[in-house]
């Protein structure tokens, strides 16, 4: 069983930054492809960003792309998000999920564990 927490979320001005975390419980993370996804209201959720149990393969959805860097600390079980160039359309709570034993995908239901989600705010 593997829980996953975010922090990071909150307001910030649109051309701001946030930078997201995602720390999970449990062993063998390096185990696990990690992706981040978001769900705006009155939306589905979307994949955003994923990579590889490593670090060394990543893609994104086109949307963030040049914007928006997934990476990874398998020493400190952790994945970030950092997202810069902020607009209100990337308003959403956000959320980090792992797919074990799994190259990086951006399919959701590969996907095993999901944390809870952080609020992201993009004000205009």
């Amino acid at each position: 069983q593997v829980q996953l927490v975010e922090s990071g979320g909150g307001l910030v001005q649109a051309g701001g930054s946030l930078r997201l975390s995602c720390t999970a419980s449990g062993r063998r993370f390096n185990s696990y492809a990690m992706g981040w996804f978001r769900q705006a209201p009155g939306k589905e959720r979307e994949f955003v960003a994923t990579v590889s149990w490593n670090g060394g393969s990543t893609y994104y959805t086109e949307s963030v792309k040049g914007r928006f860097t997934i990476s990874r600390d398998n020493d400190k079980n952790t994945v970030y998000l950092q997202m810069n160039s902020l607009k209100p359309e990337d308003t959403a709570v956000y959320y980090c999920a792992a797919a074990k034993n799994m190259g990086p995908t951006r399919r959701t239901p590969l996907y095993d564990y999901w944390g809870q989600g952080t609020q992201v705010t993009v004000s205009s």
